[in-house]
């Protein structure tokens, strides 16, 4: 059997207008992850951190193959980080009451076992280039998109709709239903994880194009932030391209966190 890797580059920005970055993500040759802080005073970039502490570990699981055991399945294990992250948002709620309100989206991509398994909450969004062909790969948890779902708006209206940012879905502390999913690794696929700082600044094909026209991981995460930036950028920006490439020894990537987990590095101390 093959053995598989992510080939990755990644970005975040606090953006043009906002005084700090909420935005934090991990990167590792198994693992993407990327959570979009929200809540303002509320401490966001404390609960995309705490999110980030939470799924880190999944990387090295899937390194040791402890993933590939038919008992402990892959949504299993994306299920019970990503409870393990909403606990931790609500156990500092209960420490500081002021907290509250806090939240994050969560967006991330495991590789284990020869398949891609994915957990979604939020309007984080994930995308996937195969064959010259940019799917988008998660659903938003928004208003709006639960507008365009009930055909009460169109894609234009979406567009400029005055509360497209408003989200349905997030880890709060609370219970939430996230999404889950698992389809196989193919060597090639190219996938992209990013904060609405992106998506909203950005037009789908804009974001193709960049995708297609720049094969190393790095330089690409690099041309869509700086793209974002250049059209006035209103929020954090926060970018991941991962490569599904066969496995060279001794060439692996070293894993690392930005934003707001970069900024005050946590602990990868897993599950409590």
């Amino acid at each position: 059997m093959v053995s598989i890797v992510l080939r990755f580059g990644a970005r975040s920005d606090r953006g043009a207008v906002r005084p700090a970055n909420q935005d934090s993500a991990y990167v590792g040759p198994r693992l993407l992850v990327i959570a979009d802080g929200m809540g303002g005073m509320a401490a966001g970039d404390l609960a995309s951190r705490l999110t980030i502490v939470a799924l880190a570990p999944l990387d090295r699981l899937a390194a040791t193959r402890a993933l590939e055991d038919p008992n402990d399945t892959l949504v299993d294990s994306l299920q019970a980080v990503a409870e393990d992250a909403n606990r931790r948002i609500r156990d500092e709620v209960a420490a500081n009451p002021a907290l509250d309100g806090m939240g994050t989206t969560l967006t991330a991509v495991l590789l284990a076992g020869g398949k891609i398994s994915m957990v979604h909450v939020g309007d984080s969004r994930a995308y996937r280039l195969r064959d010259g062909e940019l799917q988008q790969v998660t659903k938003d948890d928004t208003y709006v998109q639960m507008l365009l779902d009930e055909g009460a708006i169109g894609p234009d209206e979406a567009a400029a709709h005055p509360h497209r940012s408003v989200v349905t879905r997030a880890l709060q502390g609370r219970q939430v239903e996230a999404r889950y999913s698992v389809r196989p690794a193919v060597i090639g696929d190219r996938y992209l994880l990013c904060s609405d700082g992106l998506s909203e600044a950005v037009s789908a094909d804009a974001i193709a194009a960049a995708l297609k026209g720049l094969p190393d991981p790095q330089a690409c995460a690099d041309q869509l932030v700086a793209m974002a930036l250049h059209a006035g950028a209103t929020d954090n920006v926060t970018v991941i391209v991962g490569d599904v490439v066969e496995a060279e020894t001794g060439s692996e990537q070293q894993p690392g966190v930005l934003g707001a987990a970069a900024e005050r590095e946590p602990a990868m101390d897993g599950p409590a």
